[in-house]
């Protein structure tokens, strides 16, 4: 009875830990929520440490939005090279690697989309590009094109376009693999249990015998 409790108690401790070990990490945002975002540049060799920025040029959780970012000027700027930035975002630090802002020897005026994966509260990932900014832009706001080509203006300002996919939370690939392996675990678990319960039983079968041959043995030898 005592292996068997243990038996049981360890299935379930595994199964826990499996369920526990594949599921993603909840840090609780809610709708509305400004996500922390900090920011790194790059001019030749010099890079910035991280900044964090503040919140209204931050991503809101799960709302599509368009902000203007201010870029500073960085140290030994000529303007004959170009200047990158990359961004952590979230609690979670998702890294977004280098993006080319500035003299990306192209006359059109960059700007940056930034895609933002979601399930219920959970930040899931963070993807960005550069792209030109559409001229339908530029002509609502023509100002735009002449401050970020102007060399003396600065910071300069780089509009972000943030975008919001909300994933289901229900995982079927994980949680399929979640299930074969518990299936695969409970197998396993259970065939260690019948054969544990098979060897009680035969054990206690060939005692019985035994027991039944040592009687039946001293009958015969008190008739003889």
């Amino acid at each position: 009875m005592a292996t068997n409790c243990r038996i049981a108690t360890a299935m379930t401790s595994l199964i826990i830990l499996q369920v526990i070990s594949t599921a993603p990490p909840s840090l609780a945002y809610r709708p509305g929520d400004i996500v922390p975002m900090s920011r790194m540049g790059q001019y030749h060799s010099t890079r910035t440490v991280w900044h964090d920025m503040i919140g209204r040029h931050c991503p809101i959780f799960a709302v599509n939005r368009e902000t203007l970012i201010p870029i500073p000027k960085p140290t030994g700027y000529t303007g004959a090279d170009p200047y990158k930035i990359s961004f952590q975002v979230g609690r979670e630090k998702f890294y977004i690697p280098w993006l080319f802002v500035i003299n990306r020897k192209n006359s059109e005026v960059p700007m940056i989309e930034m895609h933002l994966r979601y399930s219920g509260a959970d930040l899931l990932g963070v993807t960005a590009k550069v792209i030109d900014m559409p001229h339908s832009y530029l002509e609502i706001h023509p100002d735009i094109h002449k401050q970020f080509w102007d060399q003396q203006l600065w910071p300069k300002h780089i509009l972000v376009r943030y975008t919001w996919e909300e994933q289901s939370e229900i995982d079927v690939a994980s949680g399929l693999y979640v299930l074969f392996g518990s299936g695969l675990t409970l197998s396993f678990m259970l065939s260690i249990f019948i054969l544990q319960s098979s060897q009680d039983k035969l054990a206690r079968l060939v005692r019985e015998t035994v027991a039944d041959s040592s009687m039946f043995g001293g009958g015969i030898a008190k008739v003889e």
